[in-house]
């Protein structure tokens, strides 16, 4: 995989497949998996646009710095902006899936102008009561001890993870879980309003802890569509890949 250099010094590793043509794509995959997670779904996806994926800092083949401070979402809102000039896309669909949904609505929320779309995929906005927040922010700052203890072992063990390969091993995914798992605040989920590009939300039947996070985002962001995809868990582009691949396929060619 090729990769780009960040001021910070952190190389990012992507992919960059399809041709020019229809409106860009940029795929952001979840928490603890890779880019690798995209392999069923890229081929039909850049059948006529250039679709282009990424190890998120501390994942698969991207650097994982030893350094707390380089992990945020700010770090990596800024990531995927440098990607997509590396691309030459000065505007694109924003998709991702999971952690990568969240980071793709935080780009929208700071830079609406980059955004021709929304794809959000088995994610969620944030929370609105301080003490869900909370709740969520324990269990991330569990994970990442874990992960200190016990090394790879520790992730929870979804498809997109287990068939990722982390190169640098669990200290890149400590620091993520600390520094983009954890939230601070619930300005995303305050700007979902605010969202003036189309938006197609897509949720795993079985995906019980995103459902609602998913009716959320449906009601608030305006003329957003929602696509259920039966028998499929929170990887639902890695569960359904067919039908995932169909109903993006058609969101795609609307815009």
């Amino acid at each position: 995989m090729p990769t780009m250099s960040r001021p910070d010094g952190v190389r990012i590793a992507y992919q960059l497949q399809g041709s020019v043509g229809r409106p860009g794509l940029l795929l952001t995959h979840g928490y603890g998996a890779s880019s690798s997670m995209w392999r069923h779904n890229v081929p039909d996806l850049a059948h006529n646009r250039q679709v282009l994926t990424w190890d998120i800092r501390g994942h698969g083949a991207s650097d994982a710095p030893d350094d707390p401070e380089r992990y945020s979402h700010g770090a990596c809102v800024e990531d995927m902006l440098a990607l997509l000039d590396v691309a030459g896309l000065k505007r694109a669909v924003i998709g991702g899936m999971s952690l990568g949904g969240y980071l793709s609505l935080e780009l929208y929320h700071r830079h609406p102008e980059r955004a021709l779309g929304l794809l959000l995929i088995d994610t969620g906005p944030g929370f609105a009561n301080p003490e869900a927040r909370e709740a969520w922010n324990r269990w991330a700052l569990d994970r990442a001890e874990d992960l200190d203890r016990q090394g790879l072992a520790a992730l929870p063990g979804g498809r997109e993870q287990r068939e990722a390969d982390h190169r640098h091993g669990a200290v890149g995914l400590a620091h993520a879980a600390r520094g983009m798992l954890v939230q601070q605040d619930g300005a995303v989920l305050q700007s979902l309003s605010d969202i003036a590009v189309p938006t197609l939300i897509v949720v795993g039947s079985e995906d019980q802890p995103f459902l609602a996070a998913a009716e959320v985002m449906h009601k608030r962001i305006p003329r957003a569509r929602k696509i259920v995809l039966d028998g499929a868990g929170h990887a639902a582009n890695l569960d359904a890949p067919t039908e995932f691949n169909a109903v993006v396929s058609e969101f795609l060619e609307e815009l």
